[in-house]
């Protein structure tokens, strides 16, 4: 067939044109149809969830929408204490409801819809929280609270949500100095006779609580005592090392304590001795760590004296035991009735998954005796060796708590 060029190029102006006007009517109609391109609307949360209970403790709890047009959460009325974040989105998305802790003693609800594409969907989302209930514990108190001999101040904490008052059976020898939210502060006076104990009291009368945990004294002859209760880095887990502090970095009203250690030189001149919640470790892989303590200053010449204390050695999570030599000598005068343990106590973590029962056990104390000793002499105790590079396992961390010393003769 023939075609003739000049029909072809005087129609090719009314072809384009036809084809630009079809395009154009196309994507009008569909946005007049309100979008039909985008199908019918929908709005879904993944597992179809109306409600969420929530504790006194709060919650942060994340939903999965499903859904092809915009949305948002609207709270129902208002409220300081739950929100949705974030709180609108468009098509497929994720929000969570963040509700605070309750520390009122009056449970609460609250209610949101959901909003998609402007119109109210007919279900509501409601949310309740359980009511706090008043509490009053006296922390680390299930054996009582131990004074040392010398006195000084004896520090309460407590957790509690209410308020309360105290009271001492027996104010002779004890007085309260400093009553804060949550914790007390008594002066005890230096005891030189026998061992002596007083009931505190802690009560919210409002609540009707009421706590009480017997506060003893040691007996004179009790010249140092140190539980370690004033530190509380890391965990009580022994394996578990983050967050234990080594002491170069104690505070200085930790180190106004006394106790101090020998700088390793075969570590770059560290203090090896890390804090943990009411205990220390000695050493760690490679280097050994010492522990001295606060001069014997209550003795008045040269004394027999025994020295009680707790220790525990390092084992791994998989069961890998460290070396468990512990060196036990003087800074000072004084002459130790023995020059070191094999501190064979190994925890075991099924019976025992948090560290605590095992400083009960009477596997983990010793005992020695220091001839001699005077106001100028120190404890210390030594992890194996400062270097401990191609020694046994190269490790030999041990634990240490709860030391005691009491005058012999």
């Amino acid at each position: 067939m023939m075609y003739n060029k000049n029909s072809i190029a005087k129609s090719f102006p009314k072809l384009f044109w036809v084809l630009v006007v079809s395009c154009f009517v196309a994507v009008s109609c569909d946005d007049d149809n309100g979008g039909e391109s985008m199908g019918e609307p929908y709005f879904m949360i993944e597992e179809d969830p109306t409600s969420l209970s929530v504790s006194v403790e709060g919650i942060s709890q994340k939903y999965v929408v499903r859904s092809n047009r915009d949305w948002k959460v609207v709270a129902q009325s208002d409220n300081d204490w739950v929100e949705a974040f974030p709180n609108e989105g468009d098509n497929d998305g994720i929000f969570r409801f963040n509700v605070d802790p309750n520390d009122s003693f009056e449970d609460r609800t609250a209610n949101f819809a959901f909003v998609v594409d402007g119109q109210e969907q007919p279900v509501l989302f409601r949310i309740d929280q359980e009511a706090n209930v008043p509490y009053i514990t006296i922390l680390n108190a299930e054996n009582g609270i131990s004074v040392p001999s010398a006195g000084g101040e004896v520090n309460i904490a407590l957790e509690t949500n209410v308020e309360w008052t105290y009271l001492l059976d027996d104010e002779s020898w004890i007085t309260g100095v400093q009553q804060s939210e949550n914790g007390l502060v008594l002066e005890a006076d230096k005891n030189t006779g026998e061992e002596r104990s007083i009931t505190l009291t802690i009560q919210s009368t409002t609540n009707g609580l009421l706590e009480e945990v017997e506060i003893i004294q040691s007996a004179g002859n009790v010249i140092l005592e140190e539980d370690f209760s004033w530190l509380s880095y890391g965990s009580t887990i022994f394996y578990t090392t983050t967050g234990e502090t080594r002491m170069d970095s104690w505070t200085d009203e930790e180190m106004a304590r006394g106790w101090t250690s020998t700088e390793n030189t075969f570590t770059s001149n560290q203090k090896v001795v890390y804090a943990r919640p009411g205990f220390v470790k000695l050493g760690k892989t490679n280097y050994g760590g010492d522990l001295i303590s606060p001069p014997l200053a209550a003795l008045d010449g040269p004394t027999d004296v025994q020295v009680t204390f707790k220790a525990v050695p390092y084992e791994t999570a998989g069961g890998t035991q460290d070396d468990n030599n512990l060196i036990v000598g003087v800074v000072g005068p004084g002459t130790t009735s023995v020059p070191s343990f094999t501190v064979s106590n190994y925890p075991d973590y099924d019976a025992d998954p948090d560290c605590v029962l095992i400083w009960e056990d009477e596997s983990s104390t010793y005992t020695f005796t220091i001839t001699g000793a005077t106001a100028e002499t120190q404890l210390r105790f030594l992890g194996g060796a400062f270097d401990l590079n191609g020694v046994g396992a190269g490790k030999n961390r041990i634990f240490i708590d709860d030391i005691k010393v009491v005058i012999i003769n």
